[in-house]
């Protein structure tokens, strides 16, 4: 038995000096005991050592067992289905009617792609969930999100953020989509009559300006500063390198990842943003607990404003991790989509000529020579729309979208996958299936005139995805797009520029071009 002495000079310090010691000496007394029953030779602590590896190998034995036998089932099952690899450079072109394909991502990685309304329909109900290994990679970025949170606290933060795209809150950004716009057109007018444009970097640099300050309410002038900015060009280094970093094997091991100079980048990136957020959020807290009511008068509301006023039935708010999360969700979400849909859209219309003289004299009708859009404005523009909308079925902004099965799903006529199976819902598939679309490969705006949109499967068009877990946000993107495209033609004729490469769709996080989208800008001249 050991004595404990307590000192009064040296107080607690003492006490808990001694205390260390004792646990020390218990720990000691317990490998002593263990050693007096074993062998000659072999210690208390050689004991624990290989009692842990025991362990480990077991584990891993049963990890390695589980996993053959899951590939001995799932090669099994795959043979339901045909083999097909698509090259997305062929987009443009590609017309099928097949329902579902298996493709190998790597040796033991096989993924079902379902092109079909009747396949993709329970693929993107609640018998599936997000992928873990296909989005891990945006968690340091964008947390838990709604973008990769699933179960309750999905369902609790899409029920708080809904809100925020109301009707009544969008209208507001119309005028904001309408000022960035004008930046946009005083920057490509300054260039001279029939100056060439990219387009992916100038409308890229215009949502991303939206995107701000709709949900922040910040001027980052990143149009005519370029990236520059930290902040901005933070955005601009993570997102290359999530499209990077899945073409390297070694890339998918974080450990190897972050030590790399790719992974140190992104590290310091994400700090960036991080800091940059998490100031704003402060800052506009700061704000509103200075005020008695709950907006400035006369503020322009933006998703931060309602995120933070947001409450549960109980008066639980988001905390300040999960406001930052979801701001950085809508960030990334709501930037290179949009620039992608626009950007495409713009092609399509410089091609043919005479849907964009449509568009053209619809937006003359509607706007009568003004040069700002209105949210009733923005409800006049029908053509517009059906040609945004079938630009988005020909190169669709996300080209598919992956999931994993909560149980197992049988498909019509009798093809089946068993729980836990990777499936990709193939969003740019289903936009080329001749079964549902006749001449898919033909740009033809008038496939969304409201007779010929009445009787069609609500799964065969996805440019933002079906089901519960469909876009919050595409009421915002769809206005965004409305109201730039419609500005832009009013302002200028575009025409492709034969002496650039042609535009060929490539995957990245969104469907971009290999060489860009390069257009010849002419000034519209006012006869007035």
């Amino acid at each position: 038995m050991r004595n404990v002495t307590f000192c009064c000079c040296s107080g607690l310090p003492a006490l808990t000096e001694m205390a260390a010691v004792d646990e020390q000496g218990y720990v000691s007394d317990v490998l002593r005991l263990l050693s007096a029953r074993l062998p000659a030779g072999v210690t208390g602590t050689t004991l624990v050592m290989w009692t842990l590896v025991l362990v480990l190998a077991v584990r891993l034995s049963v990890y390695v067992a589980s996993f053959m036998a899951w590939q001995v089932k799932i090669r099994r099952v795959k043979k339901q289905f045909p083999e097909d690899e698509f090259d997305s450079d062929q987009l443009l072109s590609h017309d099928h009617n097949c329902r579902y394909r298996t493709c190998w991502r790597t040796p033991v990685i096989a993924l079902t792609f379902c092109s079909h309304p009747e396949t993709v329909k329970p693929i993107l109900s609640n018998k599936t969930q997000k992928t873990e290994w296909m989005y891990r990679f945006f968690r340091p970025w964008l947390g838990d999100g709604l973008l990769l949170s699933d179960g309750p606290k999905w369902q609790r933060n899409r029920r708080l953020l809904t809100p925020a795209f109301h009707f009544d809150i969008l209208k507001h950004y119309v005028q904001l989509f309408s000022e960035s716009t004008a930046v946009l057109l005083d920057k490509w007018m300054s260039r001279g009559p029939g100056a060439s444009v990219e387009l992916f970097d100038h409308i890229g640099l215009m949502t991303l300006d939206n995107i701000l300050k709709c949900s922040l309410g910040y001027n980052s002038r990143c149009q005519t500063d370029g990236q520059s900015a930290p902040y901005v060009l933070a955005v601009h280094d993570l997102t290359k390198l999530i499209e990077d970093r899945p073409d390297k094997l070694s890339n998918h091991i974080d450990f190897i990842y972050y030590l790399s100079e790719d992974g140190r980048r992104f590290r310091r990136a994400c700090k960036i943003v991080h800091s940059f957020s998490a100031q704003v959020i402060k800052e506009r807290n700061e704000e509103l607990k200075k005020k008695d009511s709950s907006f400035k008068s006369g503020k322009c509301l933006d998703l931060l404003d309602i995120l933070l006023k947001a409450k549960d039935e109980d008066g639980t708010g988001l905390s300040v991790s999960e406001i930052q999360d979801e701001v950085n969700t809508f960030l990334f979400g709501g930037h290179h989509t949009t620039a992608s849909g626009i950007s495409w859209t713009l092609y399509h219309l410089a091609k043919h000529k005479d849907y964009q003289d449509k568009c053209r004299r619809e937006v003359e009708g509607v706007l009568h020579g003004r040069a700002e859009m209105t949210w009733h404005d923005v409800g006049q523009l029908s053509f517009i729309t059906m040609c945004i909308k079938e630009s988005m079925r020909c190169v669709p902004p996300v080209p598919r979208v992956a999931r994993s099965l909560k149980q197992d799903l049988t498909f019509v006529g009798g093809k089946w996958l068993p729980m836990g199976s990777p499936t990709m819902t193939d969003i740019a598939g289903t936009h080329r299936n001749r079964d549902i679309w006749p001449n898919p490969t033909v740009y033809d705006p008038y496939r969304f005139s409201p007779e010929n949109s009445a009787n069609r499967h609500p799964y065969a068009f996805l440019p933002f995805s079906a089901g519960p877990r469909n876009c919050i946000g595409q009421n915002f993107a769809m206005n965004e797009m409305k109201v730039s495209v419609a500005l832009i033609l009013q302002r200028f004729q575009l025409e492709l520029d034969d002496t650039k490469p042609p535009a060929v769709p490539f995957d990245s996080l969104t469907v971009q071009a290999k060489d860009g989208i390069w257009v010849k800008l002419h000034p519209i001249k006012n006869d007035t």
